[in-house]
């Protein structure tokens, strides 16, 4: 696949295309459009590290339990052909349980906010808003944001959500195409309560870097068949581009085929802080649902020298075989995935789902990474002819009814065996939310 590499007119993310009108929804007002809701979400988390890695005592055991409060106001628009409005979040994270020795400092455990001293913070807030424009099928946002692309796209895996500011662009004047843009200017980590100016990314940490853009969009076809086009750049290190479809087709009543493919382009950009570069990965995935049951296996690889990064913390990476711990995109790996997911429903337990997945790659190579992404044995020599393995399981109920209508418990645990690149670890992860909505 050849993809041609072009600098993003980012400056056009808030012109696009009002020419073709769809009719517009009844405005709903300023008031009369609001919604604020509250999600309590509880959430423990244990990682130990076979290896003695990843703790600030060296003994590779972290853990916390936490509670989050997690309030999202969303005002609707003034009435007329512009309209205004705004969006505001206040969160809260209490720790409950952590220690000095356990709290995994500031590496990717990242569940609560460290001192210097490796020590958990008791509490910590983020608080933030966006003033919004509407004209037309076109929204404006200006301020804390949460994109959600496969370039750009918060994290909420940890208590609190991550968020970015900047402006942002959504258009849908054309019926099944969404387009979407935005120019940011910091982050802020999950475990953080202010807002970072510059950016870090998961692999190479933190990049003097002023912005990062992206635009593209996504188009459903129709009700089989779905793409999607992205690019993005991070000044100074990168510009990624990004091509996915999905399909699904029904065979019968109660089977249905489904798959996807995903491509990314990786190239370095301006200064080139992460050092020079042209990655590609890709994955593809083809399954199976029957039923209650599905199955689907997936593959995955990186033909480019290096890891393939991204914002770090966020969910910015849309890989079939990037999973719970490992995203297997380290240069010239391979691997594979079998995943199977059942749905309870069937056999008369609404709400009550499980997964398990297994994935193992291969091959991974650093003979020719750059300087920034080099991982090399005891010797000094470049690590080559790596391997791992991942196995997940997960159980989710949700209550259907009653006055804990939508309370979910989630309950992850991974087990992770690797050759000297990665860890050889098990995690657990319990995770109870419950939705309120107070407006």
């Amino acid at each position: 696949m050849r993809i041609r590499h072009y600098s993003l007119p980012l400056s056009l993310c808030a012109a696009f295309p009002l020419a073709a009108v769809a009719v517009e929804d009844p405005p709903e007002g300023f008031i009369e459009g609001s919604r604020f809701n509250v999600l309590a979400r509880n959430f423990y988390f244990n990682r130990d590290d076979r290896k003695g890695q990843s703790s600030p005592t060296g003994n590779g055991y972290s853990e916390a339990w936490a509670q989050g409060l997690i309030g999202r106001f969303e005002s609707g628009f003034t009435q007329g052909t512009v309209g205004f409005g705004v969006d505001a979040f206040a969160m809260v994270g209490i720790k409950l349980d952590s220690g000095t020795g356990r709290s995994g400092g500031k590496g990717s455990f990242g569940v609560l906010p460290v001192d210097s001293e490796n020590h958990p913070e008791d509490t910590y807030s983020k608080v933030g808003g966006a003033a919004k424009l509407r004209m037309l099928d076109t929204v404006i946002k200006a301020g804390d944001v949460f994109p959600l692309t496969p370039v750009v796209a918060y994290g909420d895996s940890r208590v609190l959500p991550e968020s970015f500011r900047g402006v942002t662009a959504q258009n849908t004047s054309l019926e099944g195409l969404t387009l979407q843009g935005g120019r940011l200017s910091g982050m802020s980590q999950p475990s953080e309560s202010g807002m970072n100016k510059g950016f870090a990314t998961f692999y190479a940490g933190p990049v003097d870097s002023p912005w990062v853009g992206y635009f593209g969009g996504d188009y459903t076809v129709n009700q089989h068949l779905s793409v999607s086009l992205y690019g993005s750049r991070l000044k100074d290190a990168w510009d990624q581009y990004y091509v996915g479809s999905a399909v699904s087709y029904p065979l019968g009543e109660d089977v249905s085929l489904f798959g996807d493919v995903n491509y990314y382009k990786a190239v370095d950009e301006g200064r080139k802080k992460l050092g020079e570069f042209d990655n590609a990965i890709w994955s593809a995935r083809l399954g199976v649902k029957v039923g209650a049951h599905s199955l689907a296996l997936s593959h995955q690889r990186n033909n480019g020298d290096d890891d393939f990064d991204y914002l770090r913390q966020s969910d910015s990476i849309f890989l079939n075989n990037s999973i719970q711990y490992s995203d297997f995109n380290s240069p010239k790996e391979r691997s594979w995935m079998v995943r199977y997911d059942l749905d309870m429903q069937a056999f008369g337990i609404p709400g009550l789902s499980f997964m398990t997945r297994y994935g193992k790659g291969t091959g991974a190579d650093y003979s020719n990474a750059n300087a920034v992404y080099m991982r090399r044995d005891a010797a000094g020599a470049p690590l080559t002819d790596q391997r791992r393995w991942e196995r997940d399981i997960e159980a989710k109920y949700v209550v259907q009814s009653g006055n804990l209508k939508d309370l979910s418990l989630r309950l992850r645990q991974a087990t992770v065996r690797s050759s000297a690149f990665e860890s050889d670890l098990e995690e657990v992860r319990l995770i109870i939310e419950y939705p309120i909505a107070v407006l």
